[in-house]
């Protein structure tokens, strides 16, 4: 098998209070977790306004009112289509994009595109090989090769004609730091991004997106309690504009809010030396309903159904080829 043997297929639908999950969408995406249930409507709604409340704190020269701006989100689904193998595309990765509508003007401009990151391969890896391995192997690290195929995949997508034709920067995926890792506070401070912090303990999550070729950088923004975990391509801090940086801290920190309180709106700020915690007390909650447990599980679930319907079908081809992208 080589690359040419697919290609990928990518649709663009907006994250806004009407939203509901498709079919083909993972339930534990950070968006979709949130669109179900009787309070759906609200908790979106809720999102929404904080990420432009966020965005406008962030954004505040020219702005005394702080409602300059609004943010739209528009949910990317990448799947993947096996011309060869006369298979449904699958469903591969779900980024988010982000636009910003400048009230003042109307102008609407191209914000971030990443931010959230998706996929059932990564499913399948951290979800069902990673346990599996610890099983046999206690305390033995990763398997060999774990991450490569999805590496190798996700950078395949960035490079597709596709990819270059829909977006024209690389993607920025804006994450939570880890909770067993301790980072120190350094004197790099960057207007929106805020203060840098690093670490000398890469996590798993950090090398498995380096095989993604994505490089991390840590930033606690401006009145944030916790850094974030940056992962991109290029340069972060000269690739991209301010007004595309600011959609990614107020997308993503009210996520992590919603999904990880502990951390994000916990009711102290990260010390000079900050180990971060899911067991800190504490903390205060958003009025958003979130599932944590239930989010746990769907991942087991979505995770075997990669391992189904596209790992094991295409086992021996793909490791071909995924060995063919180290030559």
């Amino acid at each position: 098998m080589t690359g040419n043997d697919f290609t990928f297929a990518i649709s663009r639908i907006p994250f806004d209070e009407d939203y509901r999950p498709g079919d083909g969408t993972r339930a534990t995406t950070n968006f979709a977790n949130l669109a179900r249930g009787e309070r759906r409507q609200e908790n979106l709604r809720n999102t929404l306004r904080m990420i432009d409340n966020r965005f406008n704190s962030l954004m505040h020269w020219d702005n005394p009112a702080g409602d300059r701006y609004a943010v739209e989100l528009f949910i990317i689904s990448a799947a993947l289509v096996l011309e060869a193998w006369r298979d449904e595309p699958f469903p591969l990765i779900e980024i988010l994009e982000t636009v910003i509508v400048d009230r003042r003007g109307g102008e609407r401009i191209a914000g971030m595109v990443g931010n959230n990151f998706s996929s059932y391969v990564r499913d399948y890896d951290f979800s069902v090989v990673l346990p599996d391995h610890l099983r046999r192997h206690p305390g033995g690290g990763v398997p060999d090769g774990f991450g490569d195929l999805h590496g190798n995949l996700f950078k395949k997508f960035l490079g597709s004609a596709a990819y270059r034709d829909t977006f024209a920067k690389s993607p920025v995926i804006c994450l939570s730091v880890s909770s067993k890792g301790l980072y120190w506070r350094t004197a790099n401070a960057h207007p929106i991004l805020g203060v840098e912090y690093r670490n000398d303990a890469p996590s798993p999550t950090d090398a498995y997106f380096a095989k993604m070729d994505m490089k991390v950088r840590y930033f606690m923004p401006p009145h944030a309690v916790a850094p974030l975990a940056f992962y991109h391509v290029g340069d972060l801090l000269d690739d991209y504009t301010h007004l595309e940086l600011a959609s990614a801290v107020g997308t993503m920190e009210t996520f992590q809010k919603i999904y990880r309180p502990e951390i994000y709106n916990a009711n102290s700020v990260a010390s000079q030396d900050y180990r971060p915690s899911l067991t800190y007390q504490d903390f205060s909650l958003t009025r958003i309903v979130y599932d944590r447990e239930e989010r746990s599980r769907l991942a087991v679930e979505q995770g075997r159904f990669a391992e189904e319907h596209f790992i094991k079908p295409h086992a021996a081809l793909l490791a071909q080829w995924s060995a063919s992208c180290a030559l």
